[in-house]
C-alpha cells in the first residue's frame, strides 16, 4: 500500500488572497493531503496576528477537502518533517519571485533532500496578487474585492477602520 503523499505548502498568508487558494485547490487535486502551514513570521510586522491568520486561511480552506492547517515557527525543515511531508508547495509569480524561491529550493534540498519542492505559478486573473499589496491598497483606501474572499475583505476593513 503506497503512503498517502502529503504537500505543505508553509507561508505568512497576512491575509491569504485568491492567488493563495489557487495554488491550495490545485495542489489538493495533485496530492492525497495539502497542509498549509502559517508561519509566525518573527521577522514581519503582520498586519493579522497569528490566530487571525489562522482563521482565515482555516475559513477560506474548509470547502476543499484535503486540507490541513497549522501554524509554524522556526525552519520549515522541522515543520515539513513533523507533518510527514514529502513535498512542498511554493507559489511564483514572477522571474524575481522565481529566483529567490530557487534559492530557497537549492538550501532547502540541502536541509532535507528527501523532500521535493514543486513551483506552481498562479492563474493568470491572479498573477499580480501578493498580500503585501493588498494590505497596502486597502489602507490607502482602494478596493480589494478582486483579490480576497469576502471574509477576508470583511477582515481588512476592520483594520483599515482600526488604524483609522
Amino acid at each position: 500500500m503506497r503512503q498517502p503523499v502529503i504537500a505543505v505548502y508553509p507561508g505568512t498568508f497576512d491575509p491569504i488572497t485568491l492567488g493563495h487558494l489557487d495554488l491550495v485547490r490545485r495542489a489538493v487535486a495533485l496530492f492525497d493531503q495539502v497542509v498549509v502551514g502559517v508561519a509566525m513570521a518573527h521577522h514581519k510586522k503582520t498586519m493579522f496576528t497569528l490566530s487571525e491568520r489562522l482563521e482565515m486561511v482555516q475559513e477560506a480552506t474548509a470547502s476543499l477537502g484535503a486540507v490541513r492547517v497549522a501554524p509554524f515557527d522556526g525552519l520549515v525543515r522541522d515543520f515539513v518533517r513533523a507533518q510527514g511531508g514529502v513535498v512542498m508547495v511554493r507559489g511564483v509569480r514572477s522571474v524575481s519571485d522565481f529566483d529567490y524561491e530557487h534559492q530557497l529550493a537549492g538550501m532547502n534540498r540541502h536541509l532535507m533532500p528527501e523532500v521535493e519542492t514543486i513551483f506552481m505559478a498562479p492563474s493568470a486573473s491572479q498573477q499580480h496578487t501578493s498580500s503585501t499589496l493588498v494590505r497596502e491598497i486597502t489602507l490607502l483606501g482602494g478596493e480589494v474585492e478582486p483579490w480576497v474572499t469576502p471574509e477576508v475583505l470583511r477582515r481588512l476593513m476592520a483594520k483599515k477602520q482600526a488604524a483609522a
